[in-house]
C-alpha cells in the first residue's frame, strides 16, 4: 500500500531513466533482470571508420534516388498532363466538329462569276467581277506561279496530308527566336479552307475548323486540284483575286506569259497584299520578290543563271488604278448586260464591237493633243466615239485618263453640240422641199425677242443652203429652224438617232439642247449608209464557259429615216465642210463629209464627220465648263478625227458616200469671203434676254430666254414621210432623179429668194 502521503498520486509507467533520479517503485527492467544478461560491446576505431564509409555511402545513393527520382517523377506527371491534354483536345475537336455540319454536305462554294470582255478579234479588253480575273488552268499559267507560291509557303505541299508539323514546329521556334510572329505554320491548303469556308477572326474554333476542312479538302481532291484552286482564289491585292486577274493588273499580260521575276512578285504578294503590291510601293515588292527567288533557288527550282537573270531586272511599276480608254468600253458594258442577261451568276463571255487596235488610235489621239496643248489651250479632257453603219461601235473613249476618272464623257457627258446640231435643221428643210441650191438672205433676223447672229456680226447676203450650212451662218439656221419648226427640227434629230430630250424652240438651231457624243454621232450614221437608223450597240454576243448563247444582236439593219435622194443632198452639202469649209484640215484622201461646233465661250468644240465606212465623233472641254482659249471645233477636234480616221481606213478600199448629188452654185454673188464659222455659237442659256451684245467676244447676239423665243412667228409643217424599212444599202446607193421645184414659203416672199 502507498503511504499516506503519496495516497492520491498517480503512479505512471516508466521505460527508460529517469533524469530526475530514480525511484524504488519506477517499473523498469534492469539488465540484471534479463534471462540473459548481453555482453558488454565496445566500438573499435577500425569499425567506426568503417561504419562512417558505409554511411557515406548509403547518404550518395540517396543523392542519386533524389535525382532519378525527381526525373522519373516529371516523366510521369509530363505523360499525365500530356494524356489528359490529349484527351482535352480530343474533346475540343470533337465539340468543335459537332458544330459543323457533316462532311456529306460540304461542298467547294462556286467563285464568284467573271465577265470576260473582248473585241471583234478576241483580244481581251477587260475582267469584270468581283474576282477581277477569270479562272485558269495549271497548264494555263506559268510554271513559275505555283513553283514560286510553294517555295515561299508551303514547301511540303506535295508531301504533307494536309498539315505541316514539321512546318509548324519551325514557325514556332522562329517566331519565338524573333520574339515576334514572321512566320506563319499554315499549309496552302489550310489557307485555301479559310478562304473558303471560314470567316478571318483569330479563334481556337476557327483554327479547329480549318483543321478539320484541310484534311477534308486532303481526302476530297488532288494536290494539283487543291493548288489551283488556291492560286485562282487567293487574294492579291489592288481588287485582284486569282493570279490571272493579278497578271492583268499588275504585268498587263495573261498568266501563262508571265516571267520568272514576275512570278515571284506574285508570290510575294501573299504576306501583305495590299501593302506590297506594284501599284502601292514598287521596292518594297521587289525586296520581298528577291526572297521567294532565293528560296527557289535553295529548293533547286532555278538555276543560278535564271536567279541573276530575275534579280537584274527592275521592280514593277504598276497604275494605282485601272488604266486604258478600254476600260470606259467595259463599263459600258456592264452597264448594259443586265438588261440582257439579268444577274450574272456563272461565268460568261461578252463578245463587243470594239477593235482594239481603233481604240487604242483614238486613245492616243485624245491624249497627245490634251498633252501637247491642254496648258496653253486650256483643254482638260476629249472624247471619241466612232460607229460603223449598222450602230456597232468600233471605238470609245470617255476621256484623257481612265486612271484619274472614270467617268464617261462619251456616253454620260451632256453638252451643248453648238452647230453640229444643224444639219437637222437642214435636213427637216430639205424634206419639205428645198434644195442645196435654195437661196435664202444672211442678214440680221428677229424672232420674237432673239436676234441671232453671226460671228463678228458679219452678213453676206444671199447664200445656197448649202454655203450656209458648209459655213455655218447662224441667221440662216435660224430663219430654216422657224421655216420648217421648232418640233418638226425635234422629230428629226429623235428620228435619226438623237435620245435626249429636246427644248422645241428657235434657239435648238444653234444647238442648245444638250446631247451625248454617242448619241449625236450615232444621229450622224444614217448620212453615211444610205438613210438607214442605226441603233447603237456595243455588245455583239454573249456567251457562258461552255459556249452556250444567252445573248446575241441579230439586226441586220434598222427601218429607213431618210428618202435616199435626200441623203444624197444631204452628203453633197456635208462633204463641202471637208472640201473647203471650217473641217479642211481633215481631209485625208476618202470623200468625207461632217460638221463642227463650237458651244458659247468656247466651252465646247466638236466634229462629227464621217466617210461610208466609219462614222466618227469628237469632243473636247473642261468638266467643270471653263471655256478653252479658241478651241473651236475646227482645230482640236477636227485633228484627233483625221488621226483616227487616217489610221482605222489603212487598207480599206475607198468607197463614196450615198448619193450623187451635184451641187449648182456654192455661192451666189461670186464672193469667196465668209465669217469664220469656226468661232462659238452666240447663244448662252445664262445669258441675258433680248439682243444685247455679248460682251468682250463679239461673237454675236444674245439670243432670249426659251421661252420667248419660242413665242416667234413660225410655220408648222409636217416632216416627210419616210420609207420602209428596208436592208442597208452598199456605199454607192442613194443617187436618183433630182426634185423638179420646191415649195416657196412665206418668209421666201419677204426675203426675195423665192425660186
Amino acid at each position: 500500500m502507498a503511504s499516506g502521503g503519496d495516497r492520491g498520486k498517480r503512479i505512471e509507467p516508466s521505460f527508460g531513466d529517469d533524469v530526475r533520479g530514480t525511484r524504488d517503485d519506477d517499473l523498469r527492467v534492469h539488465e540484471d533482470d534479463r534471462a540473459a544478461p548481453a555482453p558488454a560491446r565496445r566500438k573499435s576505431p577500425k569499425s567506426a571508420k568503417a561504419g562512417s564509409k558505409r554511411g557515406r555511402r548509403r547518404d550518395g545513393r540517396g543523392e542519386r534516388r533524389g535525382f532519378f527520382g525527381h526525373l522519373r517523377r516529371m516523366v510521369y506527371w509530363s505523360l499525365v498532363l500530356g494524356l489528359w491534354g490529349g484527351i482535352a483536345l480530343a474533346g475540343i475537336v470533337i465539340y468543335f466538329a459537332a458544330q459543323m455540319p457533316q462532311t456529306t454536305t460540304w461542298t467547294i462554294p462556286d467563285r464568284p462569276p467573271n465577265v470576260k470582255i473582248v473585241d471583234v478579234h478576241g483580244n481581251l479588253i477587260a475582267n469584270r467581277g468581283t474576282t477581277g480575273g477569270e479562272a485558269v488552268g495549271l497548264h494555263d499559267m506559268s510554271p513559275y506561279i505555283p513553283q514560286a507560291v510553294i517555295a515561299i509557303e508551303d514547301r511540303r505541299f506535295y508531301s504533307h496530308f494536309g498539315i505541316d508539323p514539321i512546318g509548324l514546329a519551325r514557325a514556332m521556334v522562329t517566331n519565338i527566336i524573333s520574339g515576334r510572329t514572321v512566320q506563319g505554320g499554315s499549309t496552302l491548303t489550310q489557307q485555301l479552307a479559310k478562304n473558303l469556308f471560314l470567316t478571318p477572326e483569330r479563334t481556337i474554333e476557327r483554327k479547329v475548323q480549318e483543321v478539320l476542312l484541310a484534311l477534308w479538302l486532303e481526302h476530297k481532291y488532288s494536290k494539283d486540284q487543291i493548288l489551283e484552286m488556291y492560286l485562282n482564289r487567293v487574294y492579291l491585292g489592288s481588287g485582284a483575286y486569282g493570279v490571272a486577274a493579278a497578271s492583268r493588273r499588275y504585268f498587263d499580260k495573261p498568266a501563262r506569259d508571265v516571267n520568272l521575276m514576275e512570278a515571284a512578285t506574285l508570290a510575294a504578294l501573299l504576306k501583305a497584299p495590299s501593302r506590297l503590291s506594284p501599284a502601292r510601293d514598287p521596292e518594297a515588292a521587289a525586296d520581298r520578290a528577291k526572297l521567294v527567288l532565293n528560296a527557289m533557288r535553295e529548293q533547286g527550282m532555278i538555276k543560278d543563271n535564271e536567279l541573276a537573270i530575275a534579280m537584274s531586272e527592275p521592280p514593277t511599276r504598276a497604275a494605282a488604278y485601272w488604266s486604258g480608254s478600254e476600260n470606259y468600253v467595259a463599263d459600258e458594258v456592264m452597264r448594259e448586260l443586265p438588261a440582257l442577261i439579268g444577274e450574272v451568276k456563272e461565268d460568261v463571255i461578252v463578245d463587243t464591237t470594239v477593235d482594239l487596235d481603233l481604240q487604242k488610235i483614238g486613245e492616243e489621239s485624245i491624249r497627245d493633243l490634251i498633252s501637247a496643248n491642254g496648258k496653253k489651250m486650256n483643254v482638260s479632257q476629249g472624247a471619241l466615239v466612232s460607229v460603223d453603219g449598222t450602230g456597232a461601235v468600233r471605238a470609245m473613249v470617255g476621256g484623257y485618263d481612265y486612271a484619274n476618272s472614270q467617268f464617261d464623257r462619251a456616253t454620260e457627258a451632256k453638252r451643248q453640240p453648238g452647230s453640229t446640231f444643224k444639219p437637222f435643221v437642214y435636213l427637216s428643210a430639205l424634206e419639205q422641199g428645198r434644195t442645196p441650191d435654195s437661196v435664202r438672205n444672211d442678214a440680221p433676223v428677229k424672232i420674237g425677242k432673239w436676234t441671232p447672229g453671226n460671228y463678228n456680226g458679219k452678213y453676206f447676203g444671199p447664200v445656197t443652203l448649202a454655203t450656209a450650212l458648209s459655213h455655218s451662218l447662224n441667221s440662216v439656221a435660224a430663219q430654216l429652224v422657224m421655216e420648217v419648226g421648232p418640233q418638226t427640227v425635234a422629230d428629226t434629230a429623235h428620228r435619226l438617232g438623237i435620245e435626249s430630250k429636246l427644248t422645241a424652240n428657235a434657239s435648238l438651231a444653234l444647238g442648245t439642247s444638250e446631247v451625248t457624243l454617242l448619241e449625236l454621232t450615232d444621229a450622224f450614221v444614217p448620212f453615211a449608209n444610205g438613210g438607214y437608223r442605226a441603233p447603237v450597240h456595243i455588245i455583239k454576243r454573249v456567251t457562258d464557259a461552255d459556249g452556250k448563247v444567252l445573248y446575241e444582236n441579230k439586226q441586220s439593219g434598222g427601218e429607213r429615216v431618210v428618202d435616199p435622194r435626200i441623203v444624197g443632198m444631204m452628203n453633197a452639202m456635208l462633204r463641202r465642210t471637208v472640201e473647203d469649209g471650217t473641217a479642211k484640215s481633215g481631209k485625208f484622201g476618202w470623200p468625207a463629209a461632217g460638221k463642227t461646233g463650237t458651244s458659247q465661250n468656247f466651252r465646247d468644240a466638236w466634229f462629227i464627220g464621217y466617210t461610208a465606212n466609219l462614222t466618227t465623233g469628237v469632243w473636247f472641254g473642261n468638266d467643270d465648263g471653263k471655256p478653252m482659249k479658241h478651241v473651236s471645233g475646227g482645230s482640236l477636234p477636227v485633228k484627233a478625227w483625221k488621226e483616227f480616221m487616217v489610221a482605222a481606213h489603212k487598207g480599206v478600199p475607198v468607197a463614196e458616200l450615198p448619193g450623187n448629188y451635184q451641187i449648182e452654185n456654192v455661192l451666189p454673188g461670186g464672193s469667196d469671203e465668209l465669217p469664220d464659222s469656226n468661232a462659238p455659237s452666240p447663244y448662252d442659256p445664262n445669258g441675258p434676254a433680248g439682243g444685247t451684245p455679248m460682251a468682250n467676244e463679239d461673237e454675236g447676239y444674245w439670243p432670249p430666254a426659251p421661252d420667248a423665243a419660242a413665242t416667234g412667228s413660225t410655220r408648222m409643217i409636217e416632216s416627210a414621210p419616210v420609207a420602209a424599212r428596208g436592208p442597208v444599202p452598199p456605199a454607192d446607193v442613194g443617187g436618183g432623179p433630182q426634185p423638179s421645184g420646191r415649195t416657196t414659203t412665206l418668209l421666201d416672199l419677204i426675203m426675195g429668194n423665192a425660186q
